[in-house]
Formats: C-alpha cells, sequence, structure tokens
C-alpha cells in the first residue's frame, strides 16, 4: 500500500536522501517549516518504515575494493523452499551486496563487489556455483558507474 504523503513529507524524503547528516535546524529551513514539527515529521516517516535508516555512502575504490559485478544466478529447482534457502545463503556473504529475486531468465541478480578479479572469481567458482541450489551463474564485470542516486526518485 502507497503511503499517503504530503508536499512536505516529499521534500523531507527528498532532502534525506541527497543528505542524511544534515541537522534537523537545517532540514526543516530547507523544507520550509519550523524544527519541532519537522521533527515530528521526520520521526513519523521513520515509524511508517518509510525511512528505514541513514547510511554513509562509501568510496569502494579508495578502501580497496575495486571490482563490481553483478550475478545472473539460476537455479535447479524454483520451489519455495530452495528459493527461500538461496536467498538466505546470499546473507552469508559479504561479497554479495545486494540480492534481488527476479523474473526472466535468471532467478537473482547479486550485485557484488571484491578487491579485485582473483577475489571474484574464487567467490564465483568455490562459493556460488558450489552451492547445492544453483544451476547456472552468469557474470557481468562493470566497466565504471555511470549514475548513482539515491534509490527512490521523490
Amino acid at each position: 500500500m502507497r503511503a499517503e504523503l504530503d508536499v512536505i513529507d516529499i521534500k523531507i524524503l527528498r532532502e534525506l536522501q541527497a543528505d542524511g547528516r544534515m541537522t534537523n535546524v537545517e532540514l526543516a529551513d530547507r523544507v520550509g517549516i519550523s524544527a519541532p514539527p519537522c521533527l515530528r515529521r521526520v520521526r513519523k516517516l521513520e515509524e511508517a518504515g518509510i525511512i528505514e535508516g541513514y547510511h554513509a555512502m562509501l568510496n569502494s575504490p579508495k578502501l580497496g575494493f575495486d571490482l563490481v559485478a553483478f550475478c545472473m544466478v539460476g537455479l535447479k529447482h524454483q520451489s519455495e523452499a530452495n528459493l527461500k534457502a538461496f536467498a538466505a545463503a546470499t546473507s552469508n556473504w559479504p561479497l554479495v551486496r545486494q540480492a534481488w529475486m527476479v523474473s526472466g531468465d535468471s532467478d537473482f541478480l547479486l550485485h557484488c563487489v571484491a578487491e579485485n578479479l582473483t577475489r571474484f572469481q574464487d567467490f564465483v567458482i568455490e562459493v556460488l556455483t558450489a552451492n547445492e541450489h544453483v544451476d547456472t551463474v552468469r557474470t557481468m564485470l562493470t566497466i565504471r558507474q555511470v549514475k548513482r542516486l539515491g534509490l527512490v526518485e521523490v
């Protein structure tokens, strides 16, 4: 069910998605209301689960993680138990930063970040293709990121 948001709520979400570190006073100033009602609105958005958290965006290469890749994974059988088991397994793989169950030619799309090609290849061969549920894996190495925005347009 889509949340009922007014113009101020949408402004708050836009501002926080662009800069989650700003103070409540700065946020209130940017959206055109005073600080106390702004804080109440932010808390209401948090309690409703619309704001799930606040995160720092890290520069992966500066931390030694130079490789970003996507893996399209097909399972041997698409039973609910196998889908759940594979989804649960992804939470144990630090190299997998995001995972989606998808429709089409594959069952899962994994967003992976690794130190280098060797580390990624080791993961694909020793962990991913070795998983009992996996039938096929297609990998795509990225060249460079050309767009990076918040996850939702508000």
